[in-house]
């Protein structure tokens, strides 16, 4: 992790590993590429970081990759406390 990195917003963070994740799958066939991302999320994210990622897709998803955006149709939104 560069120095620069360390220093980003929780949202830039959040978006950046999010796009790091799609980064990889990018190298899977064209069909598992949006399943991965989402089975990866829903595995390893916590619900608060995966209700912030909606958060973020719902003000316009910035910074998103069109995968992660793909991927989020079956990411597990976590429910409302």
């Amino acid at each position: 992790m560069s120095h620069d990195e360390k220093f980003k917003s929780g949202d830039e963070h959040l978006v950046y590993m999010a796009n790091q994740i799609a980064t990889f799958f990018t190298s899977q066939p064209e069909a598992e590429r949006a399943v991965g991302v989402a089975d990866h999320i829903n595995k390893f994210w916590e619900p608060r970081m995966r209700g912030r990622l909606f958060e973020i897709i719902e003000m316009g998803g910035d910074g998103l990759s069109p995968l992660v955006l793909e991927a989020s149709q079956t990411i597990n939104r976590p429910k409302a406390a």
